[in-house]
């Protein structure tokens, strides 16, 4: 199987978002550790959904669920650094991580809608 870089990526930022649920709940601040780890996991598995869509509307819809898990778990890292609970440098990776998802899920959504539009007839 070759390489996705989103299906990659989002499986990386799920790991790395368990080590840091991990280390939460080792702290016992288990809401927001379960908070970030459902949302975390969340984007992999809806990319994962996606990739085996039955349709392009399918496709579409898992990419946008996969996208608002992102923009939510890019919430929680955000509250977790700014509330001191995550280290600054372990926030700003996974952040950087989620934007990067955020920005790759972005583009993929309407770059399919535009690939199911029906394209004239050249004469």
């Amino acid at each position: 199987m070759g390489t996705n870089v989103i299906r990659d990526q989002t499986y990386q930022f799920a790991l790395a978002s368990i080590a840091v649920a991990r280390d939460l709940t080792e702290r016992r601040e288990y809401v927001l550790s379960r908070q970030l780890l459902r949302s975390a996991t969340s984007v992999g598995a809806n990319v994962e959904e996606a990739l085996a869509a039955q349709s392009s509307r399918d496709f579409r819809a898992k990419f946008a669920i996969a996208r608002k898990e992102a923009r939510e778990s890019h919430y929680w890292l955000r509250l977790l650094r700014d509330s001191a609970l995550l280290d600054p440098s372990t926030a700003a990776d996974l952040i950087d991580k989620a934007e990067f998802i955020i920005r790759i899920l972005t583009s993929i959504i309407p770059t399919s809608e535009a690939r199911d539009q029906p394209r004239p007839l050249t004469p």
